[in-house]
């Protein structure tokens, strides 16, 4: 069965940097467009991040020149290295697959917790 498993959250102090990593697995990992979404505490989750199977990158505005999403397909990993964190980047992370043609097929992994706090 497919599976995405996130690594890479933790504690970091405003200013700081983390690398988020998801490995995926049971799935044609090229033919998924892959994405980083993120839920704070009472909001709803929103997309960060998003690496297509073609290679288009898009971001939400409120990180971008911030976050860097990139994928290895020869690893099937995805990660997102995020610098420059702000309290309000404070959240659980998931990694996402879609099916580049099918968007109805998509996987979820469970999450890494990121804490951006002094």
């Amino acid at each position: 069965q497919v599976q995405l498993v996130e690594s890479g959250g933790g504690l970091v102090q405003p200013g700081g940097s983390l690398k988020l990593s998801c490995a995926a697995s049971g799935l044609i990992f090229r033919f998924f467009d892959m994405g980083w979404y993120r839920q704070a505490p009472g909001k709803q989750r929103e997309s960060v991040a998003i690496i297509t199977s073609g290679g288009s990158i898009n971001y939400v505005d409120s990180v971008k020149g911030r976050f860097t999403v990139s994928r290895d397909n020869a690893k099937n990993i995805v990660y997102l290295q995020m610098n420059s964190l702000k309290p309000e980047d404070t959240a659980v992370y998931y990694c996402n697959a879609k099916l580049s043609w099918d968007q109805q097929v998509n996987h979820w992994g469970h999450g890494t917790q990121v804490t951006v706090s002094s």
